[in-house]
Order: structure tokens, then sequence, then C-alpha cells
């Protein structure tokens, strides 16, 4: 009777038609008001309607009614709903409600497992367990009660983990001889691990039988077995283990961890006779190895990293030159894109590992090598990919070579330009699309924006800096004509755009990335925020959503994913789980994107009583954090993702570093934008002693993090604290002219200038600072209006002086953005012709961007000015819309 009762409002959410299965849900229960089926669907809509309260308060109802828990509509609905609304508790007890009318159920104390296990509730999981172990005969609840045990002594009770570990030991003892899977073998591994018995581990690695079968055909436990052999300082047999294992495959790690056991055994006062055999012993397994079809790159780069650790400790009489094994690599696989990577780690740790009075010498080496093959290489580049894939190599390794130098002549990092930019674009391989073309235009625009950050740097010089920068613009512009899925190549080009205020062409190239999933997390950064402060509110907003959509469907995801480990006994993924859901449900990104929604929103156009509205009804509470709770955030953002030539600790050389057009936004930042909607709240709900200590303590975040912030982001948060001051003032009847000037003055000196057409270095202006100055001018002026709505609705008298000095000052925006915008059209792309293409220290890109390059320039000219106008448009049309 009752589910066909239920069947429409079913149906309704099965066609996705939540509205309809809440009116179906009403009808029904007008009829039948204590329906608990239908009660417990109503709230599970209502919960994924985001209407939360309500949703709460009908399911504390069927949890108050004992007798509605014996349905298994209300027992399937009401769990969904808890589990949408991620409150795992009242899953839980939901579960153990039920458990009451039916004790023993196994599918429902299934379920209090499983709830318990994705919400990280480790010690209901293992009660659950222990329950589930004693009532049925499955081994697998053996296993979840082992687990539980161990993950508690992980994550949860350190002081109790002693134990918790040691009753996991034993109950995988009781099961060694049964063990089904190497999964299995991993759970009782780990539980070896974390109480540090490596000795333990080491035997039950060294078992026979099936054991034994297991391991030897699961790769990274036989890598395993090697490490812990190294761990326990048994040197002789970690050698011997790797041997047997590089002697059947070709595994990096393997020959990692022997060259480490050799060089540990070594460095413990061995007799040097003893210390020559067993080097030699190491070159010619590796040399063997070599030799064998297919392991040449792994084992001889194994070689150059066994020199280098040598000289590393100190015992460089029996080690090989480290930088002629480097160079004899390089020789050998220069033509595979991987080579540089693969020997760029070993220079650095050689040259940081050499004494100053020898590290010039090696350098020379390696730049007399260079300088000695580059030219024939250059030469033969037409040849085949693999000349031209030389090159690159070679180009690439001459940039790092320059850059441990300590070299900051611009000059020098110009120094053969003209042929890389010749072959990389305009040559017969790149129009047939060449990736060692794609990847020479990148070395060149690298090497421009290096050059013009040591021309121009320094703050004296930063006009001419925004026309070298606009010169490698063009050159990647070019590269990705001819090569659209270079994706270095477009985060370079979304770098440089930013940096020159151009967030149009930079969003539409970010958006041929396709980056999506967990990238929004590492590389959201790249985009997010950048809107908001080039005058694109809108934009920035629809990003922010799309990447807040996807943490909330990855949180979803992942608790399936956990649940998934216990079902399917794959119990080796629960910690790289538990680790990945930790990182992003604690994101720091995350949080940055979402106080970026939050700033998006305040801007959002709306009548006094629709803002008022906004602000009183935010849930400010949800955003609030502490020192505590700032330090559990993981910063996930990928800073390494731009293909860097050069240690990132070498700032100088560091071009992630250099083309930050804003800060990246770290915990100080998150906490700011965090009270910023907290006191427009308790101004709006006239809460003025809150008011008072947010605002104190967002002046103080601002002064000690003052570095987290661009300039423009400063002036909004001062304005904020600002704003608070007035209407303290306001609420008290004081006079209010000092903090309004202030005020005022603050947003109109970030307008643009009157006479902003005459100004000889307009280009740079705008390029630089105007639009973001203006953006966060804009920005501030929408919460004063804000704050006037408020005092009007409080009946305060500073309305009346706050309304006509808003309504005088949007006027003299409007002029003044409008003059802007007009100025931007006729005149954005002569002056780039007449300002960017001057002959600098870029000059010889100059010449080949004016001579092979024209279209390409007309295309960049063209992105920067419509960028610029879009930016200044939007923002003339919030000043427009902005009424009181």
């Amino acid at each position: 009777m009752e589910s066909r009762q239920l069947r429409p409002i079913y149906s309704a959410l099965e066609q996705s038609n939540p509205k309809h299965a809440l009116r179906e849900c009403d009808k029904l229960l007008r009829k039948h008001p204590n329906l608990h089926g239908a009660r417990a669907l109503k709230a599970f809509i209502l919960a994924r309607a985001g209407e939360i309260q309500e949703a709460l308060a009908l399911g504390q109802s069927l949890l108050d009614t004992p007798a509605a828990m014996g349905n298994m509509h209300v027992y399937r609905s009401l769990s969904m709903t808890y589990r949408a609304l991620a409150r795992p508790q009242e899953e839980i007890q939901v579960y153990k409600a039920a458990l009451e009318l039916n004790p023993n159920n196994e599918t429902m104390l299934c379920d209090v497992f499983m709830a318990a296990a994705r919400n990280r509730l480790f010690k209901e999981q293992h009660q659950a367990a222990v329950q589930l172990n004693k009532l049925y005969d499955d081994q697998k609840y053996l296993w979840w009660m082992t687990v539980s045990l161990y993950l508690q002594a992980k994550y949860l009770d350190q002081e109790a983990a002693k134990v918790q570990l040691m009753l996991a030991e034993r109950l995988i003892e009781k099961l060694v001889d049964r063990l089904k899977s190497t999964e299995e073998l991993r759970v009782y591994l780990d539980v070896l691990d974390e109480q540090g018995k490596y000795e333990q581990m080491v035997k039950v690695m060294g078992a026979q039988g099936q054991l034994a079968k297991m391991i030897a055909n699961d790769p990274d436990l036989v890598t395993l077995r090697i490490s812990l052999l190294v761990k326990i300082e048994d040197w002789e047999k970690a050698m011997e283990a790797a041997v047997a294992t590089l002697d059947e495959r070709d595994n990096w790690a393997d020959y990692k961890l022997y060259i480490e056991a050799l060089v540990a055994s070594i460095s413990r006062g061995t007799d040097k006779s003893d210390q020559e055999k067993a080097v030699f012993s190491v070159q010619a397994n590796l040399q063997k190895w070599a030799a064998t079809t297919g392991r040449a790159r792994g084992a001889r780069l194994a070689q150059v990293a066994l020199s280098t650790q040598l000289f590393a400790a100190g015992i460089t009489d029996i080690a090989e030159s480290p930088e002629k094994l480097v160079w004899s690599y390089i020789e050998a696989f220069k033509h595979k894109a991987i080579c540089y990577p693969d020997v760029m780690q070993f220079i650095v740790a050689h040259i940081g590992n050499t004494k100053d009075s020898q590290r010039e010498a090696t350098l020379n080496y390696y730049q007399q090598q260079l300088e000695q093959q580059l030219s024939e290489t250059r030469s033969s580049a037409s040849q085949g990919e693999n000349h031209a894939q030389a090159w690159v190599t070679l180009e690439k390794l001459r940039y790092l070579v320059q850059a441990l130098k300590g070299d900051t002549d611009p000059g020098s990092w110009l120094a053969g330009i003209d042929a890389l930019l010749a072959f990389g674009l305009t040559s017969a391989k790149a129009r047939k699309k060449q990736a060692a073309c794609s990847d020479m235009a990148l070395v060149a625009s690298q090497r421009i924006i290096q050059a013009a950050f040591f021309a121009y740097g320094e703050a004296e010089s930063r006009e001419q800096l925004h026309s070298a920068l606009f010169k490698s613009l063009c050159v990647m512009e070019a590269g990705i004509r001819l090569n659209e899925g270079n994706f270095l190549l477009k985060l370079y080009a979304i770098r440089i755009y930013l940096y020159l205020s151009c967030y149009e062409r930079a969003r539409a190239i970010y958006e041929t990335l396709n980056i999506k999933n967990i990238q929004l997390d590492t590389l959201g950064h790249l985009i997010v925020g950048h809107g908001i402060s080039l005058g694109c509110f809108a934009a920035d907003l629809e990003l922010c959503y799309k990447s807040i959509s996807f943490y909330d469907k990855f949180r979803s995801r992942m608790l399936n994913d956990i649940q998934s480990v216990y079902e399917e006994e794959t119990y080796s993924n629960i910690q790289d789980f538990l680790e990945f859901q930790s990182n992003l449900v604690q994101s720091m990104q995350h949080d940055c994107t979402h106080r970026y929604a939050l700033r998006g929103e305040g801007l959002e156009f709306g009548s006094s009583k629709e803002t008022l509205a906004k602000w009183k009804e935010a849930d400010v509470s949800s955003i609030e954090h502490t020192e505590e709770s700032l330090d559990t955030l993981h910063d996930n953002r990928d800073t390494l993702v731009m293909g860097l030539l050069t240690p990132h600790n070498m700032k100088q050389w560091n071009l992630e570093v250099l083309t930050r057009s804003m800060p990246m936004p770290g915990r100080g930042w998150i906490q700011a934008f965090s009270l910023v909607p907290q006191i427009m709240h308790h101004l709006v709900c006239a809460d003025a002693d809150a008011l008072r200590t947010k605002a104190a303590k967002l002046a103080t975040l601002i002064d000690r993090d003052a570095l987290e912030f661009s300039e423009a982001d400063l002036l909004f948060a001062r304005g904020i604290v600002e704003l608070t001051s007035l209407y303290i003032k306001a609420t008290d009847k004081n006079d209010i002219a000092d903090h309004l000037d202030k005020l005022l003055d603050s947003i109109n000196a970030n307008l643009p200038e009157d006479d902003f057409d005459s100004q000889p270095n307009a280009l740079f202006m705008l390029s630089s600072d105007a639009i973001r100055n203006l953006s966060a001018a804009t920005e501030l002026f929408t919460y004063m209006v804000s704050l006037r709505h408020a005092l009007a609705a409080q009946r305060l008298p500073a309305a009346n002086i706050v309304g006509p000095a808003l309504s005088q000052t949007r006027k003299r925006a409007l002029k003044l953005v409008n003059q802007l915008r007009s100025w931007i059209d006729k005149n954005g792309r002569l002056l780039i012709e007449e300002q960017w293409l001057n002959e600098d220290a870029c000059a010889a890109v100059s010449r080949f961007v004016v001579e092979s390059q024209k279209d390409t320039f007309a295309m960049v000219s063209k992105a920067c000015t419509t960028s610029w106008l879009r930016s200044v448009r939007n923002i003339l049309m919030h000043w427009e819309q902005c009424t009181f």
C-alpha cells in the first residue's frame, strides 16, 4: 500500500524533477500527515534543495518516532538525507534505531560500519566490525576489525596506539597461513611498519610457499623488501636482492636502493680496498645492464646517480667523474625529450656538493661541451625530429648552466635567440608542426621573459618590462598557432596576459586547457580570482562555482571509493584514499576559491531589501577560521607545473614566481576574506560589539600578513576596516565626516586620472595598475552602498550624509570610466604598435615579430586591447547598475 502511494514521488526523483517530487510529497502528506515514508522522502528532497534546517527538523521528528525506523522507506530515505547533509552521526543513529527493531541484522550492521568508515569515525567503525565478526563466520569481518584498529592507531588515539597495533598484529597472526591476497599481506606489513618492526617485516617477506609467490609477482612488494633491508642496514642482502631483481627487470626505484645500500655500506669506515671492490662490482653490474637491449637509459642514468652520490659522500677517489658521466648520458640520449629532466637533478646536486674552488671549473666544463656541440646540432636540426630534439635538449642545458653560473646579463640570455625563433616558428619543420619546434618556441619565450626581468625588473624600468613581455606573448601565440597542444606555452601565455592585465584572453586560453576534476584544485590558482581583480566579476564567479561544484561532487564520490575498499577488500588503497580525501576536504585552494566566490556574490546587484537580506542571511559561522583550523589546510597548488628549467629555489631564475601578477593567497588572506562577509553580516544585524571584534582582527591580519595581499586587495580590506569605523561612529550618533572622506578619497584616488589620455606612460598604467585599482575601488564602493542601505534601514541619520556623497562619487566614476573606455577603444592598439615594438634589450625579438609575425602581432595587440576594453566595460556597467 505505502509503496504504491510513494511511487509518484520516486518517479519524479528518477526523472530529476525534485520540485514535482516535493509537490507529490505535500499532496500525499495533506491526506496522510503521519505517513512516515513520505515524511522521510520530503526530508531528503529538502536536503538536496539546500533547505537544511527544515530537512533536519523533519529528520529529527522521525528519529524521535521509534516505530518509524522499522519502515524501509524511512530507513533508506532518512539515511540518504543525513548522508547528503554530511551528518554521519545522525546517519548512524538511523541505522542503530532500525537495529533495535531488527537485532543482529547483517545488512544494517554493515551500513553502520560503512557510514563510520566513509566519515573517518574509526572507533564506531571498529565497534561495528567487532559485532559483525562475533555474529557471522566471514573472514572479511576479521580484516575489517584489523584495518579499523590500524586506522585508529595511525590517525586518532596516539596514546592507545601501541595496544591497538598489538591487537591488530595478533589478529593477523591467526590468519598468516590463510592469506588470500597481497592486499591482506599489505595490511599486515602496514601494522608492523607502524610499530617500527622492520626486521619482522623482512622475515614475513622472506617466507616460503604461496606467500613467496605472491610477493615475487608483485613488483612493488619486491622493491619494498629491498627498502626494508636498507632500513635495517643489512646492506649486503639489500644489494643482493637488488641485483637479483635488476637482473630480471628495469626499475628505477631498485637502482636507487642498490646505490643507496652501496654508498651507505662503504661510508661506515670500510677498508679502502673493500670500498673499491664494492664500487667496481656495482659499476660492472650497471655496465652489464646498460649493454642489455632496451635497458641502456635506466642503467646509464644509475651510473650518473652512483657517481653523484659517491661525490656527495666524500668518496671521490674511486668515483667516476659525475660531469663526464652526465655528458656521456647527454650524448647518448639528447634526442629524447626526457633527457633534460633526467640529468637536471644530477647536475644541480653535483654542483651543490662541489667545493667553491671547483664549482666554476665544473660549470665551465659543461659550458665548453655545450659550445662545441650547439653549433653542430643547430646546423643539423633540419635533418629530422631527433636532430631537432637534440638541439632543444642542449638549449635547455645552456639555460640551466647560465643560471647556475649566476648569469644576470640580458644580452647573454638573448644570445642565439634569432636561431631559436627562426627554427621554432618559421622553418619548414615548424610549418609541419614538428614537436621539437614547439618546444623551441617555448625555450625562446622563457629566455625572453628571463632577459626582460634582468633588464627591466627594477621599479623604474617596469614600463619597458611590459614592452618586452608583450614581445614574448607574440612568440608564444605564434607557437600556439603552430601547435595548439603545447600545454606549457599556454600556461606561460596565461601568466603574461594576466601580468599585462588582460583577463579575457587569459581566460580563453585557460578554457582550451580542458582543466577539470582534481586539476581544478592543483591548477585552478592560475586563473581563479584574477577576474575579480580585473573587473570581470561575473566571469570569475562562474569559474568559482565550477570549482566548488567539483569539490562537492568529489566528496560524494570519495565516500563511495572508501566504501568500495571494504566491499572489494582492496585494503592497500585505504590510506591513499583517506589522505586524498583529507587533502581535498581541507584544501587551501578550495577555501581561496570559496572566498573569491563570496566576493563575487558581494558584487551582485539587488535592491536595498535584497542586499540587506543577502548579508543578514549569510551563513557566516561556516567560514569562521581559527589559527588551528588554518593549520590543517593542505596547499595542493602546483607551482612546478610550468616546466621550469632551473631549480625552483633559485628565485631570480624562477619564472613561476617572476610572472605572478599578484601574490598567492595564503592562510592570512583566507582569514581576512572570511572576515569581510562576517563584518557585513554583523553590520546589517546592528551587532556593534561583534563588528568591533571582527574589524580589529581584520586590521591586524592585513598588517601582519601584508605580503599575501595584492595592493588592490589591501586597498579593499583597509576600506572595509574604515567602513566599519564609520558605521560604529554613525550608531553612536558621532560625526562621520573624517571616515567618510577617507573612504571616498580612497575610491577617488583609484579611479582613472581625469587627464589619463595625456599621460606619457598611459599604456603602462593601463597594463599594470589602472584596471586593478579601479576594480578594487568599484568593489569598495559596492560595499559602501550596502553600508548606506543598512544605515537607512536602521534609521540612522548618517544615511542622509552617506547617500549624497556616494551619488557624487558615482557620477564622477561614470565619467572617468567612460573616458577610459573611449581612450582604450581609440588608442590602445595604436600605442601598442608605437611603444611595445621599440628597439630595446629585446631588439632582435622586435625585428623578428615585425618581419615575420605581423599577423600574430596584430592578433596579440587586438587580444590585449579587447581584454582591457572588456574589463573596463564590465566595471562601467557595474557603476551604471549600482543605484540606491
